[in-house]
């Protein structure tokens, strides 16, 4: 067994001896969003690096951080290779809800297609708090889960051939757009993950260059804290609190084990 293999199980709380099929799957993307936040420290902090399998697993799965979607979904995508899964990586563009149309800055979101027994199915840890917790077919079918109700739209858009729906749990009455993506552009080389970050961390319109943001899905909801509020959602009821730099600190250690 790999290096990143034993890290990965390690870090999510998965032992060595279970093996991964793709009725695991559900299980597996639950321990993982529950093990490591979507965060965007280093890009605040102009930490940017090289992204590489090596980098990611130093960055992940060594110094126990967590990332943003061309991290934390390059790491799962090594890890479902290394367990024997036909997995491909993809990017796709998110949908901005507060002017109603989609991020015009590129395809700056990375995820994952996955293909068992000639059927195709989307996997993503790296969407914020808006994580499916299962594969979802890109045959229209609803999945759910404990986070909401997901679906995959086949619909032509100006980024993409499919586009991924979801109704959060306690959140959402009615579906919402999450991003489009195309089925057949694949990415090929870890260059283009390099692309994605170099847009997130400089242009202006990125919504991850202007302050921290960490947030992770928790048993009974989830957890979002910036340098000015923290958010928590437990069983349906949402609690929110303004903090000071020394609480924001307090709060990073506490819920996202980051120092």
């Amino acid at each position: 067994m790999s290096e990143l293999n034993v890290l990965f199980r390690k870090r999510i709380g998965m032992p060595e001896s279970e093996t991964i099929t793709f009725d695991t799957l559900d299980r597996l993307l639950d321990l993982t969003a529950l093990a490591i936040p979507f965060e965007n420290l280093c890009i605040v902090e102009e930490g940017t690096y090289v992204i590489s399998r090596r980098s990611v697993m130093e960055k992940i799965l060594v110094r126990n951080e967590g990332g943003l979607c061309y991290e934390l979904n390059l790491m799962l995508y090594f890890f479902l290779l290394e367990n024997g899964f036909d997995a491909k990586l993809i990017r796709g563009v998110v949908y901005r809800h507060d002017v109603g149309a989609y991020y015009t800055i590129g395809r700056t979101h990375a995820t994952i297609l996955l293909t068992y027994e000639g059927q195709t199915y989307l996997l993503d840890t790296g969407f914020g708090s808006n994580l499916p917790l299962k594969p979802v077919p890109l045959t229209g079918e609803t999945v759910s889960s404990r986070n909401g109700e997901f679906r995959i739209k086949k619909e032509q858009t100006e980024y993409g051939d499919y586009v991924l729906e979801m109704k959060l749990r306690h959140k959402d009455k009615d579906w919402r757009i999450g991003y489009t993506f195309d089925s057949q552009k694949l990415v090929t080389d870890e260059t283009e993950l390099n692309e994605i970050q170099t847009i997130i961390a400089e242009h202006e319109q990125s919504p991850f260059n202007k302050s921290p943001l960490l947030t992770q899905l928790t048993e009974r909801g989830n957890v979002t804290l910036t340098n000015s509020s923290f958010t928590q959602w437990v069983d349906g009821v949402m609690t929110k609190e303004t903090i000071d730099d020394e609480r924001y600190k307090e709060l990073a250690k506490q819920h996202f084990g980051l120092s």
